[in-house]
């Protein structure tokens, strides 16, 4: 995701979540518009329904950020790109908020599948512009979109929305580093498949996606590991962080700003043994917020 955010520009905020645009997207948009010319009456039709498939993504998107936000997670960026949206969030580390944080997004979807098919059955009673055949192919087109949207997200393939509801259910009963690392494993057996289906069908996009799974499930097989050697650390019982609730590790994890040498900042509160530098804020190795120290320690 590094290479998304480094190619951006801002279109707005809204909530206090930026929206960012790829450059991409532009060139992807002139293509496919090229390739939806004849299927209405005019360009403005074919311009309107791919805007509208975006506006679809970045609600879903915003689905995430606001459900994120609700169970005290971060959720602060949006970048629409070619291939849909990525809602950069991150949840307080409970298999319950990283379940409410992705399930909200496709109930987005759910909530258009009802609203679009409400607006279709009165649409004849609207004049003459909701009569129209491109009026009408365009309401049928944009359902159509939002369903195919919905049914692939929710593909129990990591690290689609399916993939990461999966790996919360698992997180359940198996734990946090073990349920990524089933999810994952899914995750790259769906994109073999996918990959599969990119050459049966000779589709170039399915295959950009197949590839883009596999990116983010090898990824997600290197957090998988950390969180596995995470889990075999010694913890601080009387420290736990303000935002996850988490206890911290007994390890020298944390990196001076000063001589970049690594410290445990709970054992040594008062600054790094090597220079003496003192930090005012702390960093949670789960969820990744800063706090100072005295605010880890008023946590019970």
């Amino acid at each position: 995701m590094a290479s998304l955010s480094r190619q951006k520009f801002r279109l707005f905020q809204v909530f206090g979540i930026t929206v960012f645009l790829h450059w991409s997207w532009f060139l992807v948009a002139a293509y496919e518009l090229d390739q939806r010319s004849g299927r209405y009456s005019s360009l403005g039709w074919n311009i309107a329904e791919y805007l509208m498939l975006f506006l679809i993504v970045l609600l879903h998107e915003f689905g995430h950020s606001l459900a994120c936000r609700q169970v005290g997670g971060t959720a602060n960026e949006i970048i629409l790109w070619p291939l849909g949206g990525v809602a950069f969030v991150n949840p307080p580390p409970r298999p319950g908020a990283v379940l409410w944080s992705i399930a909200a997004g496709p109930l987005v979807n759910v909530a258009f599948v009802a609203l679009l098919a409400v607006f279709g059955m009165v649409s004849p009673y609207l004049g003459d512009i909701a009569m129209s055949s491109s009026a009408h192919h365009f309401l049928r087109q944009l359902w159509n979109i939002n369903v195919g949207l919905l049914i692939f997200n929710l593909l129990p393939v990591y690290p689609l929305d399916g993939g990461q509801i999966l790996r919360a259910l698992l997180w359940f009963p198996l734990g946090r580093a073990h349920s990524l690392t089933a999810a994952v494993v899914i995750g790259i057996a769906g994109a073999l498949g996918l990959l599969g289906l990119a050459f049966w069908m000779e589709s170039f996009w399915i295959g950009i996606i197949a590839f883009f799974i596999l990116s983010q499930c090898w990824r997600g097989l290197g957090e998988a590991k950390r969180l596995r050697a995470l889990a075999k650390i010694p913890r601080y019982q009387e420290f736990a962080c303000p935002s996850c609730h988490a206890q911290p590790i007994q390890a020298a994890v944390w990196i001076c700003s000063g001589c970049h040498q690594p410290f445990d900042a709970f054992e040594n509160p008062a600054g790094c043994p090597a220079c003496g530098k003192q930090s005012s804020m702390t960093t949670c190795p789960e969820c990744r917020q800063a706090h100072p120290v005295a605010a880890w320690r008023a946590v019970h």
